[in-house]
């Protein structure tokens, strides 16, 4: 039995269309990201997924239950953190734990094993009596991350959990999320940084309420129809000016000080764009052959679905 399973999932608030013919599934132990810009339905599926929002259309089970038919039954299958976050700042740590497991209806018996599992897994042991306001942002939220799963759910959503965590924080939940994921947890992510969606197993593109691809980060960059180039340039912003008029180039990204260059076709394009951009007199240091990065099938993908004049939600994913 699938974890998740949507099958035409829609929601419509009068005459807009947030989440629109949406299907997919997810396996237990699965992590399974869902990436999107800002306004795209991410939130709104997780809403409904977790039984908070009526779907106006189709179906969505979640641990076998039905979310528009029962969804008290789902809430005690399912664990949910987001970035906002959550926990009493003005209470301890243990009590925080004590809180959720009453919210929970962890009997009293469990509770002591499963506050030392938390308390392990969250790498917080000694810190029991901590005043949650006095933890650092990345310990807050692997605090966070051990409330949501204190009654050891089926199905976890984070919803851009580790926004605002510095790298190496980011990395500590992520190997929290994949001990979760060994036991059999089915984990759906929201993120807005790339790296992080290469840890996923699978990954859903959403635009505009629409699905616009699922697969694994491999053969979603086998995706890209043309050839992808990397460029330095002293100066990147003339450079891209004069890439995005050349026939044949899709899209031209910034990365960093460099820019990312998606052709539409297979050939090599390398001597037409070096001979085009010494006739606009812009200098540049290199250009070569790059494999297609996550970020470069987003774009790709964004200028499908949204058309090739909405470059401010094609580019709102930021480069890590």
């Amino acid at each position: 039995m699938e974890a998740i399973l949507t099958e035409g999932l829609t929601k419509r608030f009068k005459d807009f269309v947030a989440v629109d013919d949406v299907s997919f599934a997810v396996s237990p132990g699965e992590v399974f990201g869902f990436l999107g810009p800002n306004g795209a339905g991410k939130t709104t599926t997780i809403r409904m997924l977790c039984g908070i929002l009526p779907p106006t259309a189709g179906r969505a089970l979640v641990g076998g239950v039905d979310v528009a038919g029962e969804p008290e039954r789902i809430r005690s299958r399912i664990g949910y953190m987001s970035q906002r976050f959550s926990l009493y700042t003005d209470l301890t740590v243990w009590e925080n734990l004590t809180l959720y497991a009453g919210i929970y209806g962890i009997p009293e018996r469990r509770m002591k094993k499963r506050f030392k599992e938390v308390m392990e897994m969250s790498a917080l042991t000694g810190k029991e009596e901590s005043m949650v306001e006095d933890l650092p942002t990345g310990w807050r939220q692997r605090l966070a991350l051990g409330c949501a799963v204190l009654h050891q759910p089926e199905v976890l959503f984070l919803d851009e959990p580790t926004s605002g965590v510095d790298p190496a924080a980011r990395q500590t939940f992520w190997e929290l999320i994949y001990q979760l994921s060994a036991q059999g947890t089915a984990v759906l992510v929201t993120t807005h940084y790339m790296d992080e969606a290469e840890q996923c197993h699978r990954i859903g593109i959403i635009f505009d309420g629409k699905l616009a691809a699922i697969d694994t980060p491999t053969l979603l960059k086998e995706r890209i129809p043309g050839k992808v180039y990397e460029l330095e340039a002293e100066n990147t912003i003339r450079a891209s000016e004069v890439l995005r008029q050349i026939p044949g180039i899709s899209e031209v990204s910034p990365f960093g000080r460099r820019l990312h260059i998606l052709t539409e076709a297979k050939t090599s394009m390398k001597k037409k764009i070096r001979q085009i951009l010494k006739e606009a007199q812009v200098p540049i240091s290199s250009l070569e052959a790059a494999p297609p990065r996550l970020e470069d099938i987003f774009i790709y993908l964004a200028r499908k679905a949204t058309g090739k004049n909405n470059r401010n939600q094609i580019h709102s994913l930021p480069e890590n």
